[in-house]
């Protein structure tokens, strides 16, 4: 009784683990894209950042320019992937943090010998949102003090005339 109940668990339990190790995607830094772009060249890969500037679209696909804190790494995606994203990383606004799998190419001949990735899914990790401004106090307190200064100054020199 204990074996039939046992073994199907533990044959069930295996295949999961097996099916995640074999097809599971360790992240890739864009430094390692670039510094080892031959290796890389036509695997299958999985790098994530946030997307930023603007969604360029080109008939049914869309190129993402997708940025992981060092360098950004173009996506060439169909349209129904690039619907997801919501926000791209500007002044106004931080973009959305996406994970994308497809094939590397390092001297991709469909574009021009650009280095990018050809998307077959991604992932939205984190939603973007506007930006709110910043003021920068010491900045602005700099300000205040070179305009006090220049006031002194432009005081001083209409004295010196008369």
């Amino acid at each position: 009784m204990i074996k039939r109940i046992f073994i199907p668990i533990l044959v069930f339990n295996a295949a999961m683990l097996w099916a995640g190790v074999s097809f599971a995607q360790p992240l890739v830094s864009s430094t390692q894209l670039i510094d080892r772009a031959g290796g890389y060249d036509g695997q299958v890969v999985t790098y994530a950042g946030e997307v930023i500037g603007d969604v360029m679209k080109r008939g049914d696909f869309a190129w993402v320019n997708i940025n992981d804190g060092i360098n950004a790494v173009g996506a060439w995606m169909s349209i129904s992937l690039a619907r997801h994203i919501g926000y791209s990383g500007s002044y106004k606004n931080i973009g959305d943090a996406v994970e994308v799998t497809g094939v590397f190419r390092r001297a991709c001949p469909e574009h021009g010998g650009d280095l990018d990735i050809h998307a077959q899914s991604m992932r939205k990790v984190a939603p973007g949102r506007f930006a709110e401004p910043k003021i920068n106090v010491d900045k602005r307190d700099q300000v205040f003090i070179l305009l006090g200064v220049l006031g002194v100054v432009w005081i001083l020199t209409m004295f010196a005339r008369k």
